[in-house]
């Protein structure tokens, strides 16, 4: 039986004095027999079935205290079951950087396609927490206000392309103001923005040092991550008459002072992500950050077992009682 435990073990070693009982009972079996000899009539001394009936009446007993000391013992079967409680939830909004440059093929198959991919398994593992998209380029808005429907979420994250449909550049000072004012109102216990960005700030009308004044605040903590091989990468370098981009070697310029600098100062972190693997491991390593305390109650329900016992038990002793007092009366 599963999930069996017992209240008072200790009883136990009452069964210690079992061989005792068994040895006495065989030890004094010839005293208890009556016999009657007469030597002129031999089927006088002849043995009946009831005779080699009557150990019935001792394993009946010896069964009976068998159970009896088990019963004693308490045996429970116990059903555990878990509630989870939400103590400490987080806010997270994700600013991510749309300009053409993140569309430089030195991440497989481009970096914004790794970064979605990658962005894509973090929702998934923030199970109790509510997160918010703001993509940003030479300009800013909010893709998806902060919710706990991972759905939504997910789905306007593989929407995210670049498409011109907002002016081209990098503009980190816009994207962080506009993530922090989506979390500035935020009643979490705990807020966090993840910047990421491939490139300077080129664009926009907010310095990237007073949105993170403001993120620090609103107490809201920033984790940077700049994103691009070193050296050159592949990217777009113009647009061909067909309106395709085309594509050409260009140096990686990421503003890693002004990156660790928000980061610092909002109390978080900077990254550097060269590949798709250390993406990977980068927004890991921010999800082992960023824990939200869940608070796991446990409740245990016990079923007794000993009464079915007891019943068995007075059931054998009756049984040994009518026996002794019927069948074998002759014989006691």
């Amino acid at each position: 039986m599963e999930n069996i435990s017992f209240l008072n073990p200790y009883f136990f070693w009452l069964f210690l004095l079992l061989p005792l009982i068994i040895f006495w009972e065989v030890f004094s079996h010839k005293r208890k027999q009556a016999k009657l000899k007469l030597p002129t009539i031999k089927k006088i001394n002849q043995k009946t079935i009831r005779v080699y009936l009557r150990p019935i009446l001792f394993i009946l007993r010896f069964i009976a205290l068998s159970l009896l000391i088990i019963s004693l013992a308490r045996p429970q079967v116990s059903e555990v079951s878990i509630k989870s409680k939400t103590n400490k939830g987080i806010d997270i909004v994700m600013a991510i950087d749309v300009s053409s440059s993140m569309l430089a093929q030195d991440l497989k198959p481009n970096r914004l396609s790794a970064l979605k991919r990658v962005a894509s398994e973090f929702i998934d593992d923030r199970i109790s927490d509510r997160i918010g998209l703001v993509v940003y380029a030479g300009e800013s808005y909010t893709m998806t206000p902060i919710t706990n429907d991972k759905n939504i979420i997910k789905n306007s994250l593989s929407e995210i392309s670049f498409k011109g449909v907002i002016e081209d550049g990098t503009a980190i000072g816009m994207g962080l103001a506009t993530a922090v004012n989506r979390l500035k109102d935020s009643r979490a216990k705990s807020k966090v923005i993840i910047l990421l960005t491939d490139g300077v700030n080129n664009s926009g009308f907010i310095d990237p040092k007073i949105a993170s004044e403001l993120a620090l605040e609103y107490k809201i903590k920033t984790y940077t991550i700049g994103l691009g091989s070193n050296g050159m990468a592949r990217a777009p370098i113009g647009i061909l008459p067909n309106g395709n981009f085309q594509y050409g070697m260009t140096k990686v310029e990421i503003d890693e002072k002004l990156l660790k600098s928000i980061s610092s100062v909002t109390g978080g972190q900077y990254f550097r992500a060269t590949d798709n693997e250390k993406l990977a491991q980068i927004y890991s390593s921010i999800n082992r950050l960023e824990k939200t305390e869940i608070e796991e109650i446990k409740y245990t329900n016990f079923e007794e077992k000993y009464r079915p016992l007891v019943i068995i038990v007075l059931t054998l002793i009756v049984s040994e009682f009518l026996l002794r007092n019927t069948l074998f009366r002759s014989f006691i």
